[in-house]
């Protein structure tokens, strides 16, 4: 029996926690009146859609190959971590193009520093993943 290299798990990971955080919006419960989910974020069929897609493209990538998975993480990984800077210093990001559409928004600090966590981690720890692990592995 053969074992799946840690780049593809890593990636298979991925694909169920985007998947998941494309389905936050339906769990009931996780909103609040405003319609944030855990009262932070302001989650819409846009950011389901792309969180979706994203799952698709990791889940393809763990299936597919080892080389694909790495390239996920790398490419998604410098993606997501800038789509997180941008941001706890705007309010908005660009994956989503909000940047564009709203341009930079009002709020505290640690408002959006906790709203930009998610993208912070993920997208760090996949460019960790991509960057460093797989020239370890």
């Amino acid at each position: 029996m053969q074992t799946i290299d840690r780049m593809r798990r890593i990636a298979v990971g991925y694909a169920c926690a985007l998947a998941f955080a494309a389905l936050l919006n339906y769990i009931p419960g996780l909103t609040d009146a405003q319609g944030r989910t855990f009262g932070i974020f302001a989650l819409d069929i846009y950011d389901d859609s792309l969180h979706l897609a994203s799952a698709l493209w990791a889940g393809w990538a763990a299936w597919t190959s080892r080389s694909a998975a790495v390239a996920f993480l790398q490419i998604f990984g410098t993606l997501y971590f800038l789509d997180g800077v941008l941001g706890v210093f705007t309010g908005v990001g660009f994956l989503d193009l909000t940047i564009f559409i709203l341009g930079p928004q009002p709020g505290s600090l640690i408002m959006k520093f906790l709203a930009s966590a998610p993208h912070l981690v993920l997208g760090g720890f996949a460019m960790f993943a991509g960057f460093i692990l797989s020239k370890r592995a």
